[in-house]
């Protein structure tokens, strides 16, 4: 599980080798459906999620954790199990509290950032976009989509369940080629909410016994 999570939260997707480029196909009625979504979102001063972030083999999810996001513009902070991460709009912090270690870094082009939401940006231009109909979702008739990467980068394929009707993500399912399986699904959604001005601020002063390393 620590593994799973450290390859999602803390480190980075890095783009693999590459045959050959594919031209990109996006269905029209699954990219309306994202580009309503990301726009609703958007549109919020921040966002908040609280979620459960699953992991297994074989398409089964063997375990769960809980966890929280906010978000407000480009920045966010994120904590599941003994991890929180902050993006300030500049650098990335990863903080681990079991083994007291901070690593810090700047984000590049070839890496995705943590977010319940992110593929709502990075589908434009690095997967296939198909909408495969309806599937329920707790309770709700939610739109599926599947993504298929463009270019190898170690994903077989992922599913984005959406509410159309409020324009708000219910889970997504990330399909490894090695046969794992990472799922998100937010359990509570609020918006606009009055944050602390210093939730997305690394503050030293409180972790002056970890070992920090920039990257």
């Amino acid at each position: 599980m620590k593994k799973i999570i450290s390859k999602i939260v803390v480190g980075t997707l890095v783009v693999g080798s590459i045959g050959f480029v594919q031209a990109q196909k996006i269905d029209a009625k699954a990219k309306k459906i994202l580009d309503d979504i990301t726009a609703n979102y958007n549109s919020k001063k921040n966002s908040y999620f609280k979620f459960s972030f699953g992991s297994g083999m074989n398409g089964t999810v063997s375990k769960t954790e809980p966890g929280i996001y906010y978000s407000a513009g480009d920045k966010y902070k994120l904590k599941i199990m003994e991890t929180e991460q902050i993006f300030d709009g500049n650098k990335i912090y990863n903080i681990n509290t079991e083994d007291m270690e901070v690593t810090v870094a700047k984000p590049n082009a070839n890496s995705t950032m943590f977010s319940p939401i992110n593929y709502l940006t990075s589908y434009r231009k690095d997967y296939n976009v198909a909408y495969s109909g309806k599937k329920t979702v707790d309770g709700v008739n939610a739109d599926l989509i599947k993504l298929t990467p463009v270019k190898a980068n170690g994903l077989k394929y992922i599913y984005l369940y959406v509410d159309s009707a409020k324009k708000q993500m219910l889970k997504l399912e990330q399909h490894g080629n090695n046969k794992d399986i990472s799922v998100i699904a937010i359990k509570e959604y609020k918006e606009n909410q009055q944050l602390d001005p210093n939730m997305f601020v690394f503050d030293k002063a409180k972790f002056k016994n970890y070992l920090v390393t920039e990257l």
